[in-house]
């Protein structure tokens, strides 16, 4: 059975930093592209990043761009989110998502394109 488990979220303070980490369990050979979405209270789940195995291609949110750092280990079969300067806006409940295809540009922000999601974690930015 595939699972993907995030690390535990926090709270931090506006124009600080958190790191995320996903790990895969159940799939020995990974996936070949990995992200991460939020969801605000109240809003729709929105697209993060997301890192492709191969050719390493990764792709940010136009919110996040320049702030956030996507990775992944795949010996380890984890992804991280670096997050840095972080703001109020950035509140929300953090998801980890793969897809087993190595999805083309226009899919990698498109939730519907991930086969497997993990149970989120919530990020709080707030004095």
């Amino acid at each position: 059975q595939v699972q993907l488990v995030e690390s535990a979220g926090g709270l931090v303070q506006p124009g600080g930093s958190l790191r995320l980490s996903c790990a895969v369990s159940g799939r020995a050979s990974g996936f070949n592209t990995m992200g991460w979405f939020r969801q605000a209270s109240g809003r729709e789940r929105e697209f993060v990043a997301t890192i492709r195995r191969g050719d390493n291609k990764k792709y940010y949110g136009a919110s996040v761009k320049g702030r956030f750092t996507i990775s992944r280990d795949n010996v380890k079969n984890t992804v991280d989110l670096q997050m840095d300067s972080l703001k109020p806006d950035d509140t929300a409940v953090y998801y980890c998502a793969a897809a087993g295809g190595n999805l083309i540009l226009s899919s990698m922000g498109r939730k519907e394109a991930y086969d497997y999601w993990g149970q989120g974690t919530q990020v709080t930015v707030s004095s």
